[in-house]
């Protein structure tokens, strides 16, 4: 793909909210495609251990659209301070990865 990169960009999320961030990044075309999945996360919030059920959100989209899918992200989030970070996906199954560069703006 050349220049043209695809991230990967991993966040958090309350049960139930998740779904609604998925199909808003995806809907406005600034993910190919968003997965959900349960997850139970270990943390240390205002100086307590806590333990929280989430949802995780693994979102596939492009290096030209990545700052925009997580400023929309942040702006779709209810945590005070949510778990947003972006991987530059170094290789994958050709076609899948020129299907998210097709299916993102």
């Amino acid at each position: 793909m050349g220049e043209r990169r695809c991230i990967l960009i991993i966040t958090t999320a309350p049960p139930g909210d998740a779904d609604r961030m998925a199909q808003s990044l995806v809907e406005e075309h600034l993910a190919a495609c968003v997965s959900v999945i349960p997850v139970r996360s270990h943390f240390i919030w205002e100086g307590k251990i806590s333990r929280e059920n989430e949802e995780m959100l693994f979102v596939k989209t492009t290096s030209d659209a990545a700052d925009r899918a997580c400023r929309r992200i942040l702006e779709l989030h209810s945590y005070q301070l949510p778990e947003i970070i972006a991987l530059e996906i170094a290789d994958g199954h050709e076609p899948y990865l020129r299907w998210i560069h097709e299916s993102v703006r």
